[in-house]
Formats: structure tokens, sequence, C-alpha cells
């Protein structure tokens, strides 16, 4: 079973497809076998799921969750698909579509309920694989999807007639208990046992929760958040993120295991699978009456054009509860699942769907933006630093003794850029992989050399691409971790490509040579 899983996968990669939707299709071919060990992957994919949203409550700024452009974006979106879809469901079944036949308003009202979610599983991934958690347009999206989830959480308490108990506000002692956990965290160092505290956290936070009748997977999500702040909560993020990753394998699998696929289940899945576009069509208009810039609002748009996990729970609610057909759990999971793929697509053409269309799409936007939106004074500057993590401000600080006051930093993550400019060095936030970024840039043609360390080499290449189309006659050097895309980055023209493992033992090497006295080694 994990051999189909990963043949699947590693084809859906090679297509330029996330590996998740290989694992997806797995599920399905597993499940026509005579014998599956279905509470395996359940297990698997419900400690998956923890995880993941574990790790998101990790790097939440609860500041992002009460903007406007957030809560009331999420908040009229659900009401008007769930309006919308649901009338246009009982708007079929009543002129006699057979396969609709005996659907009534409440239970229309419900299945569109269930599809007016977006996948946070899906989008978090993609959003990682191409190092975009951390961009304005991520965080917005991540918001919007913590706020649907929180409404999955409210129907989930009520439908099942099962409020959370009196001893629910004991929770709140988890605020002071976050110094508890700061504590330790700043001593279990960086290795298993650091991981080990990870899981007991999003573990037993979920159990906690649990016996207090609330969502399990809200209470791995709150506690995340309480640690957030903490100056190692990146370095726990980053050391799960192996183990996460494992185990949503089987979240995607236990898709496919869901039910049997039928000609009729299909056919009606491939006919509400479209409604997608509805969705990320009203995503972008409300983004932008929101006054955000036409990119942004459409990069979060198509993160979010998909159906979600939460949908397939709302369904299974809605099924016990006698509301809906058992039949729409098959649906709605097959939807789900061409969605994934239709985003998956969307999102590796975004950036130059919009560089080919920026005209029309800048079009739409409101005259007065955001306060942050604004254009980027690079002051003086000739050298620029794209990603200014580790290895980034090794390089910021080493150029900028070299060449004083004339070095900018770029970097995604705005709490890195607060940090930086704290230290009087020259950072700013934006998203180089950006079309409008350079459009914003003042006095850009100064800029004679580029330096990119980025983790994601995917990210790497989108930079290089945007740097073609502004029409960059300068340097670029790059960064990269495997000889495999040096090669890659070679054959792009690049200046200059450094294996930052390699490189890293010499520049060691070399700072130890400049701090040695006069003491002789031969």
């Amino acid at each position: 079973m994990a051999f189909i899983g990963f043949v699947l996968g590693f084809l859906s990669r090679a297509v330029g497809l996330p590996p998740l939707v290989g694992f997806l299709l797995a599920g399905f071919i597993i499940n026509m076998q005579a014998s599956v060990n279905n509470e395996l992957f359940q297990k698997l994919a419900d400690i998956g799921i923890t995880l993941l949203l574990f790790t998101i409550g990790l790097k939440i700024n609860i500041k992002q969750l009460i903007k406007p452009h957030v809560w009331a974006v999420a908040g009229m979106h659900m009401s008007i698909i769930v309006v919308l879809f649901g009338l246009v469901l009982y708007g079929l079944a009543y002129v006699g579509i057979s396969s609709l036949s005996g659907l009534s308003l409440k239970s229309a009202l419900v299945i569109a309920f269930a599809l007016s979610f977006s996948s946070t599983v899906f989008v978090v991934k993609v959003l990682e694989e191409n190092g975009e958690l951390k961009s304005f347009h991520g965080s917005i999206a991540i918001g919007i999807l913590i706020m649907q989830d929180i409404a999955a959480v409210v129907f989930l308490a009520f439908s099942t007639s099962k409020l959370p108990s009196v001893w629910a506000l004991s929770l709140l002692l988890l605020i002071p208990l976050k110094y508890v956990f700061g504590f330790i965290l700043k001593r279990v160092g960086y290795g298993e046992l650091l991981v080990l505290f990870g899981f007991i956290l999003a573990m037993g936070g979920a159990e906690i929760f649990e016996l207090v009748g609330m969502k399990g997977d809200l209470g791995a999500l709150i506690i995340g958040m309480l640690i957030a702040s903490h100056t190692k909560a990146e370095d726990l993020a980053k050391s799960m993120m192996g183990f996460k990753d494992l185990f949503l394998l089987g979240f995607f699998v236990s898709i496919g295991l869901s039910g049997h696929l039928t000609t009729e289940t299909i056919i009606f899945a491939a006919v509400i699978t479209p409604f997608v576009f509805i969705k990320s069509a009203l995503f972008f208009v409300l983004l932008l009456k929101f006054k955000l810039r036409a990119r942004t609002s459409l990069m979060a748009s198509i993160n979010l054009t998909n159906y979600s996990e939460f949908g397939l729970i709302v369904a299974a609610i809605a099924a016990k509860n006698n509301w809906i057909e058992n039949d729409w759990l098959i649906i709605i999971a097959i939807a789900m699942s061409f969605s994934f793929i239709i985003s998956a697509i969307l999102n590796t053409k975004v950036n130059v769907f919009f560089s080919q269309n920026k005209g029309f799409f800048r079009s739409f936007q409101a005259r007065t933006r955001l306060a942050n939106d604004h254009a980027f004074d690079i002051s003086d500057a000739t050298i620029m630093i794209i990603g200014v993590g580790t290895i980034g401000q090794g390089a910021f600080d080493m150029m900028n003794k070299k060449y004083p006051g004339k070095v900018v930093g770029v970097d995604i993550d705005n709490n890195i850029v607060k940090k930086l400019n704290k230290t009087q060095r020259l950072v700013i936030q934006g998203d180089p992989s950006d079309a409008d970024f350079w459009d914003r840039v003042k006095k850009q043609d100064s800029i004679k050399l580029i330096m990119l360390t980025l983790p994601k080499f995917n990210t790497t290449m989108a930079v290089i691409e945007q740097l073609k189309e502004s029409q960059y006659s300068g340097k670029i050097a790059c960064a990269t971790k495997y000889d495999e895309d040096m090669q890659k980055l070679k054959e792009k023209g690049i200046m200059t490509v450094a294996n930052v493992f390699t490189d890293a033992g010499a520049g060691f090497a070399s700072h130890v040579i400049d701090n040695i006295n006069s003491t002789k080694y031969t």
C-alpha cells in the first residue's frame, strides 16, 4: 500500500503536481482491494491533521486574524456561498434532476455549507512547498481557513447536540501554562526531546479539549498559538515537519478510502467541481473590496480554490443525522479530489498568469489600498539580499562590511524584518516572486547585484523569472542545497551558484583563519 502511494506520488511530482494528488488517487485504488485496514489509515490521518494544526498554530499571528480582510471576508464569503450553492442545488432538485430527487432545502443548505470550506491541509502543503507560508497572501489564506475551521467546530458542537462541558472554562488555565511550556521548550535542546515535547503538546492539547467536549484539533491549534511567540517555535515546527508530512499521507489516502466509486457519483462530483471557480471569484472580489492589491487577492483566492476535508466531516455528521444521503459523502470526496488537482495546477501557473495579465487584474484594484501597501525605498543600495534568514543574515553582514550602506535585505517574514530593522540593518518586507514587488521598488535600476538565499528552490526559480520579466540587467548569485539544483541554476546563466553546505565549511574555516592570532600550526 505504501508502495502504491509512493509510485503515484512520484508520478504526480513528475508531471508538476503535488504528491498529495497521487496519494488521493492511491486511496481510491487501494479501496478497490478486498481487504483494507481503514482503521490504520484513519488513525494516521487523525494524527496528521492534529500535527498540522499544531504547526499552523506555531506560525499564527493573532493580530492577523482580527484584520477585517480576514474575518469579514471569511464570514461574508461563507454566508454568500451557502445561500447561493444551496439555492442552486435545491433549484436543480425542484426542476426534476433525478440524482437530486427528494432533496429538501435544509439538505441543500447543509451540502452547500460543506462545500463552502477550503482545505487547510492542501493550502498549507502548497504554501510550504512554495515557501509562501509567511507571505502576505499566505497569511490571509491561513487566516480565512482558521475562521472557517472555527465555523466548522461551532457546527459540529450544535449538530451533535453536544455542547462543551462546564469544565471547558478550565481551559483558560492554559494561558498562564504557556510560560511553563516556554520554560521547558527553552531547555529541551534541539534533538529528539524537542520532537517528543512537540508531540506531547499537540496530542495532549487535543486530548484535553476532547475531555471537555470540544474538538481535539482545535486544542492542538490553540496550544501551538500559545507558544508561537517563543524564540524556539520555528525550530519546533521545523523539527516536526517530516513527521507531520508522513502522517498526512494517511489523511490523503483515507479520503480515497471513504467510499466506493460509481459512475453516478463521479459524474455528479464532476458537475459540482467547477463550483470552486465561483468560490475563487467571490474571494477575489471580496478581498479587492477590502483594499488589497490585485496580485495579493488573486494569490489568496487561488490558494483557496478547493473543497475541504472539513466539508467531509460536516457531511459525515449530516449523514449520521439523516439530513443528507450517504452518497453525498462520496460525491464530496471525489469533488474535493478533483478540486485539489485544479488548485494544484492553478498554483503552479498563477505567477505567470498574473504577469501576463497584470494590467487587466490591476484595473480592479481600489484607488486607496491598505496602509502597508506602499512603495519600497531602498535608499542608496546597490546590492540586494533576498531571503534574510540564517544564511542571508551572514551574507548581508559580510557584504555590508565590505560595502557599507550599499546593501538592502528583502524577506517575506515580517517578524524577521522587524527584528533586523531594530539592529539598524536596512531590510524591507516583500515577496520578490511577486510581479508587483519590482514595480514598487524605488530606484530598482541602482541594484547591480542580487543574492538569493531562499530556503525553497522553486521560490528561487520564481524570483529569477520575475527578474527577467522586469528586465533586470545586473548580476545574480544564488545559494542552494543540492547539486542538481546548482546545475539548473547554471543553465539559467546565474553568475555564481554556491552549495550552502559545502561553502558553509569553507566559510567556517576562513572565519577561524581570520581570527587566529600569530600562532603557527605548521
